[in-house]
């Protein structure tokens, strides 16, 4: 048997084979293929991908690695432009102080401001349009629609008139001079070219909306990526987006698999059916540190405490809870100091009220309503709930002090939470009954238009020294007349409150604006419309190779840069 000679530094047969082998089961060493797909698990699905409609983290993560808004805060908590050339300011002449209109009913109270934004020349929509100031003229008209059913119908109210310079340029005229005054980060664009056939009648919008009866138009997206497929309750299929005029994004298609149940979600991470669970809507802490004990060597783990209000809106309707006694007990009934350390290791510290005490403008002498079951009872007692049958209260009309507890189905953490705040309102006669929902209907429907008859569970998750106007303000509760716009669900009106927001917004001096929120915080603290539970850390498993992932602590998600990421 004859053979060929192998040349000097050449390759035996064997070895050729053994290659051969090695290189179609996976290659060798440092010859890997690069990763070009991301699968991130989530728990919800979007009850809409409309930008401006409905406020739901699941739609703002998804949002996030399509879109750019004008403005937004960044990981540090400054406010940054992505979507605009330059963040305008008085300093830089970028915005002008200027009185407002001589029939505007505040003229003799306070001053107004012109600001000047500047749009990317380079920004595109996804099949290639421009984006221009045509598209801010048809955002701008969707908003101050009362009809149109926007989340953040308060922004466009203040926009007094818009004037468009050219194609970039464009100035806002705003009722107010503000301390936060340069911040539009709610003013979600919209595609002129293809939502204005759909805003045609604007009582519909909601439901004609392409970006629920078109999804994959390449024309709605102007991020690193584009949505390409959706399974409704299942997965979203983002690919790359060739007309992004940013950093080139390392993965040429992500996967959003939305999986509901937390120790589902666990299961698929480590199975690798996905490869990384987002902080900002994936594993709660409890499960993350459980985590972290069995598996801790095979992935990165991020705790990202942040203004992250776990609380428990109350329906103000409801006239049982709407004593404020009542409410006040059933704050009183709770060991939330309990519940902070026995399943989250003492990680997320209970909640006073709704401002964070990462948040500067945090008041540290407020009302703590530590657990004290004796005065709960006697606070039920004066509130005429007095009679006990079976360990239920009464009042004397034979009533029963009984409500409905609702959360988002499937969420572990908040689960096991319901359970022990039960058992501890019974202790002191209160019946508690459980009922949750998938979160597309949760948020979408029950929440949004106060459809709960009682308490609703969940977190508000906000910008920094963010002034609650569109959850505390009294117009802003949501009913038919405004299409369920405003995100009030309690139905809180304090006159107080009112002016209060009001003044808080329109104070530069930060120590005076910081004495203005004490007294919010006290009135919050007092009246209850909220049950404050704890502020939540978000625990972001990461896995070993994937790189630029930097959580933010607040609103605007991790994935507003997804550009950053990478695979090493």
């Amino acid at each position: 048997m004859s053979g060929r000679p192998t040349p000097a530094g050449g390759v035996s047969f064997w070895r050729a084979v053994l290659l051969g082998l090695l290189l179609a089961f996976g290659g060798v060493a440092g010859a890997a293929a690069p990763r070009t797909e991301l699968v991130i698990g989530i728990t919800q699905f979007p009850s809409t991908f409309n930008p401006n409609i409905d406020s739901m983290v699941a739609k703002s993560y998804v949002l996030a690695l399509t879109r750019r808004p004008i403005t937004v805060y960044d990981k540090d908590w400054q406010l940054v432009c992505l979507l605009c050339t330059e963040l305008p300011s008085i300093e830089n002449g970028g915005a002008v102080v200027e009185p407002l209109p001589a029939d505007h009913p505040e003229v003799a109270k306070r001053q107004g401001v012109a600001v000047t934004f500047t749009l990317r020349p380079d920004a595109v929509w996804g099949d290639g349009t421009p984006v221009t100031t045509e598209d801010v003229r048809f955002t701008y008209a969707v908003g101050r629609h009362p009809m149109s059913g926007v989340a953040s119908a308060e922004l466009y109210k203040r926009i007094l008139s818009l004037d468009i310079k050219d194609k970039q340029r464009f100035t806002l005229h705003l009722d107010r001079l503000s301390f936060a005054y340069n911040a539009i980060n709610d003013f979600q664009l919209l595609p002129a070219h293809l939502e204005r056939p759909a805003f045609e009648n604007p009582a519909e919008y909601r439901l004609r909306t392409r970006y629920d009866t078109d999804t994959v138009n390449p024309g709605l997206y102007f991020g690193p990526y584009r949505i390409a497929e959706v399974v409704s309750g299942s997965h979203i299929v983002l690919l790359a987006n060739p007309t992004w005029w940013g950093r080139k994004p390392a993965f040429q298609r992500i996967v959003v698999r939305v999986i509901e149940n937390t120790a589902a979600l666990e299961a698929n991470l480590l199975s690798g059916s996905i490869d990384y669970i987002a902080g900002e809507l994936g594993l709660t802490l409890d499960q993350a540190l459980a985590l972290e004990k069995r598996h801790g060597p095979r992935f990165d783990f991020h705790y990202k405490v942040g203004l992250i209000y776990e609380h428990i809106d109350l329906n103000l309707d409801n006239p049982v809870l709407a004593d404020r006694a009542v409410r006040q007990a059933l704050l009183l009934a709770l060991d939330r100091d309990q519940i902070s350390q026995r399943l989250f290791a003492g990680r997320q510290p209970v909640a006073r009220g709704q401002v964070s005490p990462l948040d500067w403008v945090h008041g540290d002498d407020l009302p703590a309503w530590a657990h004290d079951p004796a005065r709960a009872k006697a606070l039920l007692d004066a509130a005429g709930w007095s009679e006990l049958r079976n360990g239920i209260r009464y009042n004397g009309k034979g009533e029963k002090l009984s409500f409905e507890l609702m959360t988002t189905a499937g969420n572990r953490s908040r689960e096991l939470v319901q359970q022990v705040l039960q058992s501890q309102w019974k202790a002191v006669g209160i019946e508690i009954r459980i009922r949750n929902q998938p979160a597309r209907v949760f948020f979408g429907e029950t929440v949004s238009r106060r459809q709960f008859d009682a308490m609703a569970m969940f977190a508000w998750v906000s910008s920094p020294e963010n002034v609650p106007r569109s959850t505390l303000h009294s117009s802003m509760i949501p009913t038919p007349a405004n299409n369920f716009s405003g995100q009030n669900y309690t139905g809180f009106a304090s006159a107080e409150m009112d002016a209060l927001i009001d003044r808080i917004e329109l104070e530069l001096d930060r120590d005076k604006r910081k004495a203005l929120w004490h007294r919010l915080q006290a009135i919050y603290g007092e009246e209850l419309p909220a049950l404050p539970l704890y502020f939540r850390a978000d625990s972001f498993v990461i896995p070993k190779w994937l790189k630029g992932v930097e959580p933010t602590g607040h609103q605007y998600p991790s994935a507003l840069w997804v550009e950053n990421w990478r695979a090493e």
